[in-house]
């Protein structure tokens, strides 16, 4: 077998800790850990648009991931048969890809994007709340996590900048965002990513450092926009929220110009002939075959490979993707059912944040506990009110749709009894 000259031995540095080898490849076993653990069988039953368990036929977390995962092998195996700048011993590696596509969603709350606002809005005196910040949380810090002091799955160099869309701390905007940060805490990680390399002046301005991605993590970017930007119009369609009648009132308010109308009718003849699903899946191909690569220098170019390129996505397929994914928010998301659903989300989140806060209460010398045990006792080892807050926000982070929904049942509805998912 062949020696990848794209990856050296700065690119599968494991975090805090060597890997034993074995029969695979460093970045086989990126891949498999993140298959086996926990937190991503939990993707199942995590909102991606719908809530889950309202329909049987839409994406969750997991199915949207394993979607990703294949557009960017795909994307991988396209660049490579274009030959130059790549060969059979000089690639992308689709199997290290395929890890950041799986891996890419693990720190997204339940319910969406509304619990991900609400967590944000709970965690700003403590360190704000990010899902991709989040998801590098896990893989670093809770995913194997036991009270004896275990944690992360040890992830390679390479893995860790796959996942980090977002590289600037939150401390080092000066005015605090919503989203598109890292946790001050995290600092650590991402000079471990830069091999404490002194970032640039000019990244630190603006959005400078969170533009700044290798190519893996443009590659994972990229396939996730495709798929979701196509994937929540059928979704959305086989769901009746995207309507003929939806979309040709949407239409009629916007300033569409000659290529979006074309757009626009070719997806209503797509939905009245009942062949939207296969006419998104053909353009998917497209917006897979519409990649390149380009070099670039940079100051971390001269340490890796996945610096030295970038992928360049062809700027028709853009504007469609951005046509698809602007029609779905406006018509889905801003939904009043989708608003239900962000109040159903506050109020859950509020409540168990603050039940949780207080663990367990006294009655006439009695101790109640509220918590699962081992989350209770990970929240009353916290030594200080930020470690706490940060323990409670993985608990209810970690939590599926249908577990935190019980969960609150459980706490607050006297009628309700469930003994299931106490953990």
């Amino acid at each position: 077998m062949l020696t990848n000259r794209f990856y050296s031995d700065f690119d599968q540095a494991t975090w805090e800790s060597p890997r034993r080898p074995d029969y695979r490849s460093l970045f086989q076993i990126d891949r498999d850990r993140i298959i086996h653990a926990h937190a991503f069988r939990k993707l199942q039953s995590k909102t991606q648009v719908f809530l889950s368990g309202e329909y049987d036929f839409y994406r969750t977390r997991l199915t949207h991931s394993m979607e990703v995962a294949q557009i960017g092998r795909s994307i991988c195996h396209f660049l490579l048969s274009r030959g130059e700048p790549l060969s059979p011993d000089f690639f992308i590696d689709p199997e290290l890809v395929e890890a950041i596509c799986l891996a890419h969603d693990l720190g997204h709350p339940p319910f969406g994007h509304s619990g991900e606002r609400t967590l944000q809005e709970l965690m700003l005196p403590w360190g704000g709340f990010e899902g991709n910040a989040q998801t590098l949380h896990l893989l670093t810090e809770t995913i194997y996590q036991n009270e004896e002091g275990t944690r992360g799955m040890q992830p390679t160099r390479a893995l860790m900048d796959g996942v980090l869309k977002y590289k600037k701390l939150l401390s080092e905007y000066a005015v605090a965002p919503s989203n598109h940060f890292l946790y001050d805490s995290q600092e650590p990680q991402r000079g471990f990513v830069f091999a404490g390399a002194a970032i640039p002046e000019p990244l630190r301005e603006g959005e400078g450092l969170n533009l700044f991605k290798s190519v893996e993590c443009q590659i994972m970017d990229w396939a996730d926009d495709a798929a979701y930007s196509l994937n929540d119009v059928v979704d959305g369609v086989r769901a009746g929220f995207l309507t003929l009648d939806r979309m040709e009132r949407w239409a009629s308010a916007q300033a569409l110009d000659a290529e979006r109308l074309a757009w626009l009718d070719r997806l209503f003849v797509a939905v009245r002939a009942d062949r939207l699903e296969s006419v998104f899946s053909q353009k998917i191909g497209t917006f897979i075959t519409a990649c390149r690569l380009r070099p670039r220098q940079n100051f971390m170019s001269a340490a890796t490979q996945r610096y030295r390129f970038e992928l360049v996505v062809g700027a028709e397929v853009q504007r469609e993707a951005a046509f698809y994914k602007q029609l779905a928010n406006d018509i889905i998301f801003e939904s009043p059912q989708l608003q239900q659903m962000e109040h159903k989300a506050r109020k859950v989140l509020f409540d168990l944040w603050h039940s949780a806060w207080r663990n367990h209460v006294e009655c006439k010398g009695r101790v109640i506990r509220i918590l699962p045990p081992r989350v209770g006792r990970l929240i009353d080892a916290a030594g200080t009110e930020a470690e706490k807050a940060r323990r409670i926000c993985d608990w209810l982070a970690g939590l599926t749709d249908g577990m935190i929904v019980r969960t609150y049942r459980r706490l607050f509805e006297a009628d309700f009894g469930s003994l299931r998912d106490l953990s």
